[in-house]
């Protein structure tokens, strides 16, 4: 059994629309968290050019750069949103994580060679769906879930900042599969609520970004490469790659992940989430392949390579956070910080 901290309960007030600003973690997000508290933003540091691409500092800071296109923090003031010194410091740290990102990820540019390797589904595998299909345990699907709670909390936002940029079949297309993703019209069937009645379910803090104090640098890479690709135009073909990247694997593993969850009798709020995925994203495979993607290409076929990035990168951030939680639960212990 995993030694897994006593305190994930429910802390926060799941109705908050805003939510508290995060610890900081080093000088850059110190600097970024006391600029929001205080709203004067001038004397921002420098990015240093040999700062850690991955550290939890820099991901940290541009999470919360970030959150300010989204919900914002609570007594920070929306103004901000459009700050010139927080804007130029965000794009220093994407320089700096992109340009990591370039450098990791072996370049493409073949997207329907990408999504045909993808659609081949394996018959075995290392990453948390294989483990928690066996041998995981309840508290360590728990402290998975707190780790998914950030990107899932937020499913569907960062890729709608792609929907002006795109045209024709494309857009009509994916905003079809941004409608389910959204509850197809029913509040209750949001994805993000659905996830809420899982953490609730599972005795976890449902409110947003409630674990973000826990979680490691690879997990907030996660959903940080995401809303850089759906807030920069200039990789809209890389924000659509990672969407398709998500709806053509997802089917496998929340399948995996349903038979776990079932063979440790967990909450049928927790199967239920993963169960809706399965049959969903079924449909979107087909949808992003060819109706998004395929269409994208044929009206912009300079978008390629970036459309294969968009994957790449998606999987070599998923995998990194992957094993840092896999590592952890191996040794014995929490995968999240204290």
């Amino acid at each position: 059994m995993t030694a897994a901290p006593a305190d994930l309960a429910p802390v926060n007030d799941a109705t908050t629309t805003a939510p508290p600003l995060p610890r900081a973690c080093g000088p850059l997000s110190d600097a970024v968290i006391g600029a929001l508290s205080t709203g004067r933003t001038g004397g921002l540091p420098a990015v240093s050019a040999d700062v850690e691409p991955l550290g939890r500092d820099l991901q940290l800071t541009l999470y919360t750069l970030y959150e300010l296109h989204y919900r914002g923090f609570d007594g920070v003031d929306a103004e901000l949103e459009w700050d010139p010194e927080l804007l130029r410091m965000r794009r220093d740290l994407e320089r700096v994580f992109l340009e990591h990102l370039r450098g990791a990820v072996e370049p493409g540019d073949d997207p329907v060679a990408e999504m045909d390797a993808m659609s081949v589904e394996a018959t075995s595998g290392t990453g948390p769906s294989w483990y928690f299909k066996d041998e995981g345990t309840w508290d360590q699907i728990r402290e998975y879930f707190a780790h998914r709670s950030l990107y899932h909390l937020k499913e569907g936002d960062p890729h709608a900042f792609a929907i002006p940029r795109l045209q024709g079949q494309a857009k009509a297309s994916f905003v079809a599969v941004e409608f389910d993703e959204f509850g197809g019209g029913r509040g209750d069937r949001v994805h993000q609520q659905l996830w809420a009645d899982l953490m609730s379910a599972a005795g976890l803090d449902p409110s947003y970004l409630g674990y973000i104090d826990r979680v490691s640098a690879e997990t907030l890479s996660t959903v940080n490469l995401m809303s850089m690709f759906g807030l920069h135009r200039s990789l809209r073909g890389a924000a659509i790659g990672h969407f398709a990247a998500i709806e053509i694997t997802s089917s496998p593993g929340s399948a995996r992940l349903v038979a776990g969850l079932r063979r440790m009798d967990a909450p049928e709020e927790c199967v239920h989430f993963y169960a809706e995925h399965v049959e969903a994203d079924a449909v979107h495979e087909q949808v992003m392949r060819h109706d998004v993607v395929g269409d994208l290409v044929g009206r912009e076929p300079e978008l390629a390579a970036d459309i294969v990035f968009g994957m790449r990168a998606l999987d070599y951030l998923d995998d990194l956070a992957a094993e840092k939680m896999l590592a952890a639960w191996k040794r014995g212990e929490s995968s999240l910080l204290p």
